[in-house]
């Protein structure tokens, strides 16, 4: 008798079927999962002609699931969190138990430049459709909220009239295209990218051949010594530079992101002149879209490749595969003179007229507000204004004797061009009021946080980041700010879960970029918040040496002092 698998001396080895990470280059087309199938199904964009023809006339009942949680972020919309769901419920709740019947709607902003006139629309837009909301992003774009699908058309129609969109402003897809807000005007300029930018935008944004990628792009290009767009953290960053032959150019970076699996992007050592970028970035997103990783969600990020293949061979693919010729070599960034990168204040442009800069709280403004920061752009400067990657804004082309005037007007605004370093420093994501992923409240607690730390310490003026995320995934940034605080339920002194955070110290980006220290076992309710922060900085200002920075202090402090 035959023996079997069960009877066999020698037990036939397991075999299982190798499948890949989902490489379409590997030849893995197959869907691994349901994001892959519903993209398989139907590319993203289309969703625009049935939110105009369907579900703007039929209502949100209206809505396919895989459009309504997929597709529909392709134009920049997610359903928003129902009020009155405690962060306790966020993980155990179907989606559909989360959603609400409103979205919210990201406007994207390449590169933060803004007319009057658009800004004026988006405040506009804001007050008629989104109940008065419009936050700033630390990614330029503005995002609305308690936005009705049948107002959707009404609202692109009015965004595309002054040269605005919402393209592929969310979803697996190239998003907004980061730069420095004073591009082409600052003084210290190393180049200006602008054109690069443009030319990439018309290449690549809501083009069918990168519409559908393992997961998000996130792009940035900056010539501004100041190293103004977190360059360190996103897929591409093209870094200013100058090379010692060849002049001003850009320096290549690919690979960074955060969430909850953070990675520091890394320089491929190449110098790319400015009518270059565009094929460069070409080549790198279409690395991501033919090599990314399709199988798993959480493994779907250039990172992943980048960290499984090494600078050496991601190079080596971009030059032979896609660009077709070598990439000339080049030098790294020169280390920033100033620590603050958001351009905040009264600086001079290189043409003799000034910038000046302005400090939101957490992002969060309004549409009545905005309409308002138009009107005094438009009389004090040339009808320009930028945002920024610190939620903030800044007015461009203000002649010498209109920026006391302009200055007045915005601190009446309660825009202040001269913010404490908390004010300056704090960044919130959106958090529980909105954000079904979120876990506690942020926007207000980082509103009241700052008023608080500026009642304690009034004389406190080291630069110095505080970063509030309502989740682990680090929309605000947690890992790489001074004091980072991931949002999270906690039992506080008498056993009860509340609202809190854990807290990470001494992060940084520039050129000495790290992830903060978790202190082992530190985490503080939102009650408790204001106390923990006042204790820690106490701390420093007595431990510091002269001149050191707070991250450089973390790194050495005991956790005594930390705690």
């Amino acid at each position: 008798m035959a023996a079997t698998p069960e009877n066999s001396a020698t037990p036939r080895r397991k075999v299982s079927r190798h499948r890949g990470e989902g490489q379409w280059a590997a030849g893995h087309f197959t869907p691994l999962n349901g994001n892959e199938q519903f993209k398989k199904d139907d590319d993203g964009l289309n969703v625009r002609t049935r939110i105009e023809t369907i579900y703007s006339k039929r209502g949100f009942d209206s809505i396919d699931p895989n459009d309504l949680r997929g597709r529909m972020r392709w134009w920049g919309l997610y359903t928003q969190r129902k009020p009155g769901i405690d962060g306790g419920k966020t993980a155990i709740l179907e989606p559909e138990e989360l959603d609400d019947k409103y979205f919210m709607l990201r406007v994207r902003i390449d590169g933060g430049r803004l007319t009057t006139r658009q800004l004026r629309v988006i405040g506009e837009i804001s007050q008629e459709f989104a109940r008065g909301t419009a936050d700033i992003t630390d990614r330029q774009n503005v995002q609305y909220h308690w936005i009705r699908v049948e107002d959707v058309p009404e609202i692109w129609e009015r965004l595309e009239a002054v040269g605005l969109s919402t393209t592929e402003a969310c979803g697996d897809t190239p998003r907004v295209i980061i730069g420095s807000p004073v591009a082409g005007i600052a003084a210290d300029e190393i180049i200006d990218g602008t054109p690069a930018m443009e030319e990439i935008q018309r290449r690549i944004i809501g083009n069918k051949d990168f519409s559908n990628l393992p997961r998000k792009f996130k792009s940035a290009i900056s010539g501004s010594p100041l190293l103004d767009v977190a360059h360190e953290i996103n897929d591409i960053a093209f870094v200013g530079v100058r090379h010692p032959e060849h002049g001003p150019g850009f320096d290549l970076w690919v690979g960074g992101g955060l969430s909850t699996n953070p990675k520091i992007g890394q320089r491929l050592g190449a110098w790319v002149p400015l009518d270059e970028v565009a094929d460069v970035y070409e080549g790198v997103i279409s690395i991501f879209r033919d090599y990314g990783y399709r199988r798993l969600r959480t493994r779907a990020r250039l990172k992943f490749l980048l960290a499984d293949w090494g600078t050496e061979k991601f190079r080596q693919v971009l030059e032979d595969e896609y660009l077709k010729r070598k990439l000339v070599d080049g030098p790294a960034p020169d280390q920033p003179v100033e620590r603050w990168r958001d351009h905040v204040g009264v600086h001079p442009q290189k043409d003799g007229r000034y910038y000046v800069g302005f400090a939101p709280r957490v992002g969060r403004v309004d549409g009545t507000t905005l309409t308002k920061i138009a009107d005094l752009a438009e009389a004090h400067g040339s009808g320009r204004v930028s945002t920024t990657v610190e939620q903030k804004m800044i007015v461009l082309d203000v002649t010498e004797d209109q920026v006391d005037s302009l200055v007045a007007g915005l601190e009446a605004l309660d825009l202040t061009v001269n913010p404490s370093p908390f004010r300056r420093g704090t960044m919130a994501c959106t958090g529980i009021e909105y954000c079904k992923l979120a876990i506690v409240e942020t926007k207000a607690r980082g509103s009241s946080l700052i008023d608080e730390l500026e009642r304690r310490l009034p004389d406190f003026d080291e630069p110095l980041t505080i970063n509030i995320n309502g989740c682990p995934n680090a929309c605000a940034r947690i890992q790489v700010a001074d004091i980072g605080l991931k949002g999270q339920l906690v039992l506080n002194e008498r056993g009860e879960q509340v609202e809190g955070f854990q807290v990470h110290l001494g992060g940084a980006l520039g050129l000495e970029a790290g992830f903060g220290r978790k202190v082992r076992g530190l985490k503080v309710t939102s009650e408790e918040l204001p106390d923990y922060v006042e204790r820690v900085l106490r701390r420093f200002e007595e431990e510091r040496e002269d001149g050191e920075r707070f991250a450089t202090w973390v790194a050495r402090a005991g956790e005594e002092s930390l705690s």
